[in-house]
Formats: structure tokens, C-alpha cells, sequence
């Protein structure tokens, strides 16, 4: 990607630093360092593509993905025909996908097409495992390494 092309998506689809930082989990100098010294500081590809990405609101540019969409609000994925998967849902499709090859097996093929349902909503807080009825533990917030206290030296 193009330094300028960079410049202009980043200004688009972030209306700060300090918010391009956060997305892409790297100081605001780093930023500032691939927005204003792209020859000596290029951005990191991965942010490139990271960036394309929440622009288009779409998967990479690949003959298979096209028309795909991901919702990051609801977490749903949206196919060319309009329909939506869930996170969860999209774990459980190769347990469905041998069911439904079961299914056919012992009972032949299914009289008429089934009608698309919508994608359950899951909150944003689905976990794994059940602990009864015990409010869920929130998550511990993720830091990065290089951000994280360093021990001393006399303490190595």
C-alpha cells in the first residue's frame, strides 16, 4: 500500500491517534512514526491489512470471500445470500454438517428445503464452561508486553 493511501484510510476510518493506536494495539508514537516518516518507518503490513479490512468491513480481496461480510458490532458474518452466522454457530458447523450427512443416510435426502433462521444473539460475554449460577469472573485486561512493569535488575 501506497503511504499516502495509508494516510488517507487511516484518517477516514479513525478520527485520532490515540483510537488507530488502541485498534491496532501500538503506541501512539508508532502511529504518528507511519503516518508522518513512512520513508523511514513504514507501516507494519499487518496493520495494512488490518486497516483494509475494517474499511471495507470485509474480508481480504479472494475469489472464495467475495460478497462475505462481518458485522464487528454483532459479531455475525454475512454470506452473499444474507445469511448470518454467529461466532458460536460457525464452531458448531462441522458437528451440524455430520448430523446432517447422518441424517440422509439413515432417511434420504430432506422433502423440502429448509427455511434460513436467523443467527441466535449471544451476548458479548458467552464463555466456555458452566459454573451454576454464578455471575461470569470479567476478563482481566489484556496488556502488552512491552507495556508491562519490568522487575529490576537486582531482583533477576
Amino acid at each position: 500500500m501506497l503511504p499516502e493511501s495509508f494516510y488517507m484510510l487511516f484518517w477516514r476510518e479513525f478520527e485520532s491517534i490515540k483510537a488507530g493506536a488502541d485498534y491496532f494495539h501500538v503506541r501512539e508514537t508508532t502511529v504518528r512514526r507511519w503516518l508522518y516518516q513512512p520513508d523511514k518507518y513504514p507501516p507494519n503490513p499487518c496493520a495494512e491489512k488490518l486497516l483494509v479490512i475494517k474499511a471495507r468491513g470485509y474480508l481480504p480481496n479472494d475469489t472464495r470471500l467475495s460478497g462475505w461480510t462481518f458485522d464487528e458490532h454483532r459479531l455475525v458474518m454475512r454470506t452473499p445470500e444474507g445469511r448470518e452466522f454467529n461466532i458460536k454457530e460457525l464452531e458448531s458447523l462441522p458437528v451440524w454438517i455430520d448430523e446432517y450427512v447422518e441424517y440422509r443416510h439413515l432417511y434420504g435426502p430432506l422433502p423440502r428445503k429448509p427455511q434460513p433462521q436467523p443467527p441466535r444473539e449471544y451476548g458479548k460475554d458467552f464463555g466456555y464452561g458452566f459454573r451454576g449460577n454464578q455471575p461470569r469472573d470479567k476478563p482481566a485486561p489484556w496488556i502488552p508486553t512491552r507495556d508491562k512493569m519490568k522487575t529490576p535488575r537486582r531482583f533477576r
